[in-house]
């Protein structure tokens, strides 16, 4: 019974160890899954507040998209009016240019530029392209004289008045196009930076999810191991009370076999009229005797 008790004792011992080894083990493997969550919710909030900025910037965009097309649409207007008014000032021109005053303006404009692309690109002589030098200059004074006195008449005077005007509002607006596509094409560069972004962090963030999970499984398991041991230990505890509440009994009930035995051999040297002692009485009455 001794050893059997010893052995029974050593085996609820060793699972009460291991019960205790899987419950640290769970506890580290529970405070590992808390470090993952809590990473998991830092980049899930990240990617939020990027996704939002992202999406502010593309606001942004759209906005001077639009801005973009409506200065186009007014820019082609002026163009329009800027093509018109040339149209206009060259019929005027025409119309107030004087017989005797020899070719139009526009002809002299073309011959002008004949001059400059020949001493651009051939080959000549100090003294050829002095000459030719000399000749562009008498075109380009006889060009602005002619400008100068179709330039008097009042219709001419407001209509290229009106044309310098609408040269400027176009000008304006394609500048203002240039701008506003320049500021839309850095707020869609911004916005797919912030949106790469999102998707790096939004992978990390899958990734300790997985590996919330991943440790989420191995500390259930561990969990299992330890209520497994424990149960195990409980089983043991009461096989130990079971057998130590018999091994008591049994020794009890040898006590009495052996009081029983001791009072009845009293009790026969009573009946053949020994003196019995204090004890023997004592012994007697204990057993129930007297």
């Amino acid at each position: 019974m001794t050893e059997l008790l010893e052995e029974l004792d050593q085996k609820r011992q060793f699972n009460n160890n291991e019960a205790e080894k899987h419950k640290r083990l769970r506890d580290e493997l529970n405070d590992k899954t808390k470090e993952w969550v809590q990473k998991r919710d830092e980049l899930n909030s990240k990617v939020r507040g990027l996704v939002e900025e992202a999406a502010k910037r593309r606001e942004t965009r759209d906005s001077l998209n639009i801005q973009v097309r409506e200065s186009k649409e007014k820019r082609d207007l002026w163009n329009h009016k800027v093509n018109e008014l040339n149209e206009k000032v060259a019929i005027l021109k025409k119309a107030n240019l004087p017989r005797e005053q020899g070719p139009p303006v526009g002809k002299l404009k073309k011959e002008l530029k004949s001059l400059e692309f020949r001493q651009m690109t051939s080959v000549l002589t100090i003294e050829k392209e002095r000459e030719l030098i000399d000749e562009m200059s008498a075109l380009q004074k006889q060009i602005q004289e002619r400008e100068k006195q179709l330039e008097q008449s009042d219709e001419v005077r407001v209509v290229i008045k009106d044309l310098r005007e609408a040269k400027e509002s176009a000008e304006g607006f394609h500048k203002s196009v240039g701008e506003l596509a320049e500021k839309a094409q850095n707020e869609h560069d911004e916005m797919i930076k912030l949106y790469e972004q999102a998707d790096i962090m939004r992978k990390e963030a899958d990734d300790s999810q997985e590996k919330f999970i991943e440790t989420k499984v191995k500390a259930d398991d561990e969990h299992k191991k330890h209520i497994e041991h424990i149960r195990q230990v409980h089983d043991y505890d009461k096989i130990l009370t079971g057998l130590k509440q018999k091994a008591r009994k049994a020794r009890k009930k040898k006590e009495e076999n052996a009081a029983m035995k001791e009072a009845e051999d009293i009790f026969d040297k009573f009946k053949k009229g020994e003196k019995l002692s204090t004890e023997d009485l004592m012994a007697l009455q204990k057993s129930g005797y007297l």
